[in-house]
């Protein structure tokens, strides 16, 4: 690896041509993957990536001028100084908030490079052109805040934050909700038969236990294994089944948990609580992201949780 003081003007400016080309490719790859979801920002990026490829023509023909046709193959992995990009261009679905800090850091990195350049150049012709790029990577970021203001205008910053909660409700809430509601609903069978029937908390424990990560299991892989996600939009599947596989056993060990309790009533009384409570947050959750009203989200969970729990009681006591 060569140290950037190392590196003679015609390295330097191969160097350079090969920051600008990679930048431009990396940015055309935040606005394909943003496009479908974020069209405003998309725009800003293809912008960008067109700025980027003007500054590549510049410092070509600088470079032929100069040094002839031959552009020798300087990576910024090949000089020591630069900082490593994750390269989360290659991940879908793109983060909105992940791809614009990635943006500010390339800027920054490329201005700062120009002005290190710059220092070590001594031909006049490549001074100018450097610090002429230099000054135009500096305004790149209020370009950026003059088009935010824009799409703050326009509306389409709104519609990109409305765009933003869709996502996370699909990718996030909708994968959670269901694992918690099968977690906290599907479990209280077997947990109150195993309480009613021996009237022990331990064992009640190792059954609402292996009822609640059986459950967990199954869940994460049936909602991993059910949509790519490449129609629906619904994200990376694993990610889903992971959130839904954790909220699934999250919400049967939430009512499971109390029969820690060595005395059995206490921990009964203690195990309906937190049922009631599970409910209701369920509840509320589905009324909070899925637009379902108060009064039909506690019916339609309570009575199903109700029912649920009387059969496993009427399971322990026959």
């Amino acid at each position: 690896m060569r140290s950037f003081k190392s590196l003679s003007e015609q390295e330097v400016l191969a160097l350079a041509i090969s920051l600008e080309e990679e930048d431009a490719r990396i940015y055309e790859d935040f606005a394909d993957g943003l496009k479908a979801d974020y069209p405003a920002t998309a725009q800003i990026l293809n912008e960008m990536r067109g700025e980027e490829d003007g500054h590549r023509h510049r410092l070509i023909d600088l470079y032929r001028r100069k040094f002839g046709d031959h552009i020798p193959l300087i990576r910024r992995q090949d000089v020591k100084g630069f900082v490593t990009r994750r390269p989360i261009w290659l991940i879908r679905p793109l983060g909105l908030d992940a791809v614009r800090k990635q943006v500010e850091l390339m800027e920054l990195e490329t201005k700062r490079f120009y002005e290190t350049a710059i220092r070590q150049t001594t031909d006049a012709g490549i001074r100018q052109l450097l610090g002429d790029l230099a000054e135009e990577e500096r305004k790149h970021a209020v370009i950026a805040e003059e088009l935010e203001s824009s799409r703050r205008s326009s509306g389409a910053l709104a519609e990109e934050a409305a765009t933003k909660n869709r996502l996370f409700v699909l990718q996030v809430v909708q994968p959670g909700l269901a694992g918690l509601m099968d977690g906290s609903v599907s479990t209280l069978a077997p947990l109150f038969a195993a309480a009613f029937a021996t009237g022990k908390t331990w064992p009640t424990f190792l059954v609402g236990l292996a009822a609640s990560l059986g459950a967990g299991i199954s869940m994460g892989f049936a909602e991993a294994l059910s949509d790519d996600g490449s129609l629906t939009g619904r994200g990376r599947p694993w990610t889903r089944g992971f959130v839904c596989g954790l909220m699934t056993a999250l919400g049967g060990l939430g009512h499971t948990m109390p029969y820690l309790i060595p005395h059995y009533p206490t921990a009964t009384t203690v195990a309906i609580v937190v049922v009631i409570v599970e409910l209701l947050v369920i509840s509320w959750v589905r009324h909070r992201f899925m637009d379902t009203p108060l009064t039909s989200a506690i019916f339609q969970v309570v009575v199903g949780g109700v029912l649920v729990f009387i059969t496993g009681v009427l399971i322990g006591i026959s």
